[in-house]
């Protein structure tokens, strides 16, 4: 592997700002895996596990102005949004030294002998432990969020499993600041440094994949990127877990009572939901279902103002900025699709928010007009204008799999009356999470969040945000007949740890 200089760049003009790192060559990765392994009984004590994140979400905070202002130069996503992601990271930090304290993820349970079963009981006694060294790859878009202190990491430290991160190529000094911070919060604590590990390039990603050691993986980025390493990870002579969120459309079907009701408010909250950060989200709407007549027309009217009216942004890279400029002008230039606002280049650094509009009748058979029905990153939506609603079902019936899926309701379909049930049961096959009278841009971090979905959305059934995106990086072991002096301290019957568990049947905590 020929090491490479890594540079940051700025995405408002191209042009290098300084250089970061070297690209990992194979045997650094290897050090950093193996670092890590060794470093993993460090965090088996919960205690100090739990004060590690806690202090590492202080050190982020305290170091707040200079990491926005990294991440602002690497990235244009500018200092509002960035401050917000930043607390963000940081209260998803101290939510999961909470769980860590709190012990239930461990998911204690024990089954004393019973020789009236049929077959008979023995002493059973079970529990989670961490897998081991987790490869985390960061995303484009969330630089703390979603990269080196993001949900995969928080969640994986939460665990008691080292990390390694592979930075992203856009935000690489912002990586290094971060995980420097984190590394210190570790040391403060006596946990070796190791366990946060950081490499960068792009055979460094595929090396961490193949390490004997990583034991799992968590990934969010593109669909290609994202089944590489996937079936990288099941072609491994052990195969791994590999969590990635890899892409999604994001349907939203707006009722024709709906929009018959609220067309304006409907068309304003759609504008800003797909322009939010340029476009830049995983959950943006990126394909809509109106009606064909005057209520879409009204809903397409206000869409169309306060999306032009909607300054021109940055993108994350040039890269991203070309697909996207070349993405719009093809399914532009599809029969029967018009172009209320044309998206596409600004400057030579920008792009312009726009959105297209085509009848679902379109995208009801396979042809051209599937491009329609793929993710385009960037400020830009499908708006498929609908006859009836069996136009919808037979759009929806050809849908891959979404993060989120969306319905706009009337006030009476609200209620339970019409339209709206069945929607929701057509709907929830195909989503993660399934939204009413809402926008699915803005993912809480929450114990109830589900962020993830069928296929391609993610590679697994898991969240990778909210309480539940521990048990990723978890697997059950059961002890049978053990003397209680050898049992882990987790599992003996005088609780020394005051753990929430199930014995026989029932719920302690």
């Amino acid at each position: 592997m020929a090491a490479a200089q890594v540079w940051s760049v700025d995405p408002r003009t191209g042009k290098q700002r300084e250089q970061v790192a070297v690209e990992a060559t194979a045997r650094e990765v290897d050090t950093a895996v193996r670092s890590a392994h060794a470093a993993r009984s460090a965090l088996a004590d919960r205690t100090v596990r739990a004060a590690f994140l806690r202090t590492a979400a202080s050190l982020l905070d305290g170091a707040g102005d200079r990491l926005v202002e990294a991440a602002d130069a690497e990235t244009a996503l500018g200092p509002v949004r960035l401050t917000g992601e930043l607390a963000r990271t940081c209260y998803q930090l101290r939510a999961f030294a909470d769980i860590v304290d709190e012990g239930a993820f461990l998911d204690v349970i024990i089954d004393h002998p019973d020789d009236t079963a049929t077959p008979p009981i023995p002493d059973l006694r079970r529990y989670k432990v961490p897998l081991g060294v987790v490869a985390v790859y960061s995303a484009s878009n969330f630089p703390f969020a979603f990269s080196v202190p993001g949900g995969d990491t928080a969640s994986a430290l939460a665990a008691g499993c080292p990390v390694v991160v592979k930075a992203h190529p856009d935000h690489p000094a912002t990586s290094e600041l971060v995980a420097a911070l984190l590394r210190r919060a570790a040391a403060e604590h006596g946990i070796p440094e190791a366990v946060v590990g950081l490499v960068h390039g792009f055979e460094a990603g595929v090396e961490l994949v193949k390490h004997p050691l990583v034991a799992a993986a968590g990934f969010t980025g593109s669909v290609r990127g994202g089944r590489a390493l996937f079936d990288a990870a099941a072609a491994r002579p052990v195969p791994i877990p590999f969590h990635g969120e890899l892409g999604s459309l994001n349907p939203v079907v707006i009722t024709e009572a709906a929009a018959a009701e609220r067309a304006e408010q409907i068309g304003t909250g759609l504008a800003g939901s797909m322009t939010l950060g340029v476009g830049q989200f995983c959950v943006k709407p990126g394909l809509v279902f109106a009606p064909a007549g005057p209520a879409g027309d009204r809903l397409v009217k206000t869409l169309t103002d306060a999306v032009s009216d909607t300054a021109a942004g940055v993108l994350l890279d040039h890269r991203m900025r070309d697909n996207f400029v070349a993405g719009v002008a093809e399914r532009a230039a599809l029969p029967d699709v018009d172009t209320p606002v044309t998206p596409g280049a600004g400057s030579e650094h920008t792009v312009s928010p726009g959105f297209l509009t085509v009848p679902a009748a379109r995208l009801s058979a396979d042809g051209p007009h599937d491009l329609l029905l793929e993710e385009c990153f960037g400020p830009v939506t499908v708006v498929a204008r609908y006859d009836s609603q069996d136009d919808v079902t037979a759009v929806l019936s050809r849908l891959p799999g979404n993060l989120t899926a969306t319905v706009h309701l009337s006030g009476d379909e609200a209620e339970g009356n019409g339209t709206g049930a069945a929607v929701l049961a057509e709907l929830t096959p195909l989503a993660g999470r399934v939204l009413v009278n809402g926008w699915p841009t803005g993912v809480a971090v929450s114990a109830a969040q589900h962020h993830g979905g069928p296929y391609p959305a993610t590679t697994s059934t898991s969240t990778s945000v909210g309480g539940t995106a521990i048990e990723r990086w978890m697997r059950p072991v059961t002890y049978q007949t053990t003397p209680e002096a050898l049992l882990p301290p987790e599992l003996r019957d005088d609780n020394p740890l005051g753990l929430p568990r199930r014995v026989d049947g029932r719920r302690e905590s």
